[in-house]
């Protein structure tokens, strides 16, 4: 998985690239192929903007998250993330005859 952080008008310190990184190298797990994210950091007056696009194999996901504090945005960044990919995951998965419903019952 290649992750690439970059800030809007905002610079990017080691702690905040090493924080995306480590919240991103769980949506690692969804997929075994080679997956590129790019993420946007952003002030906008009060409220820290966290966007993130994901490119797979013949698809790409978009979201994006806003909160009181950086690391919160991220957070929740990730996490729709996570959901996005497991609802993609679902999809493939449905076309071959069986879906994760089916698994997991």
């Amino acid at each position: 998985m290649h992750i690439e952080t970059y800030g809007q008008q905002l610079e990017i310190t080691p702690a905040l690239r090493e924080y995306v990184e480590t919240k991103f190298q769980r949506l690692a797990r969804h997929f075994g192929h080679h997956c590129e994210v790019r993420t946007q950091l952003s002030i906008d007056r009060l409220e820290h903007q966290a966007v993130a696009t994901v490119n797979l194999p013949g698809r790409t996901l978009h979201a994006d998250a806003s909160a009181s504090s950086m690391y919160a945005a991220i957070d929740l960044l990730a996490d729709k993330l996570d959901r996005l990919l497991l609802k993609h995951k679902e999809k493939i998965q449905s076309h071959d005859g069986t879906s994760l419903r089916d698994v997991q019952e």
